[in-house]
């Protein structure tokens, strides 16, 4: 086990990909702060942090939450109101 220190921050995020990540963190049952920092050292590291089961579940829970926004879509966003 490795310890670390972690700090409080501030991060705006899309509103239905954070309905999206809430939800999974839960099914998980972790915080999802720990859900975000375990998908970016995955992601660091160019492997997928997920099963093929929980990604059906993701699946699931973007179509209950109306998420469709993908990867393509990442650096394309733009706020509104």
């Amino acid at each position: 086990m490795k310890i670390v220190e972690r700090v409080q921050t501030g991060v705006r995020i899309e509103k239905r990909t954070l309905k999206v990540l809430k939800a999974l963190a839960a099914e998980l049952e972790i915080g999802l702060g720990d859900l975000i920092e375990g998908v970016v050292l995955h992601a660091f590291e160019n492997k997928t942090p997920f099963s093929a089961a929980t990604l059906a579940k993701i699946k699931q829970m973007k179509a209950l939450y109306g998420l469709t926004l993908t990867a393509a879509d990442a650096h394309a966003l733009k706020e509104g109101p």
